[in-house]
């Protein structure tokens, strides 16, 4: 069951997908890698600040070798 509005200045998972122009997935993946942090909710109800959200998606991306779009040097 989603939050039917999450506390002011808190987005959930698919709210910030939509804030960002992302997929959920990808708001989890960044979350996974150390670039947005929780900040609420339950495990499976998680709560993401605006803000951090904000920076997450202006934040640089680290890239491999081997990933979509990346030339092996």
């Amino acid at each position: 069951m989603e939050y039917q509005r999450p506390p002011i200045g808190t987005l959930t998972t698919r709210l910030a997908a939509l804030s960002a122009g992302v997929q959920p997935a990808t708001i989890r993946d960044w979350v996974r890698r150390g670039l947005l942090t929780r900040c609420g909710g339950s495990p499976k109800r998680p709560l993401y600040r605006v803000a951090d959200v904000e920076a997450a998606r202006y934040a640089a991306k680290p890239t491999r070798a081997g990933q979509r779009g990346v030339k092996a040097a």
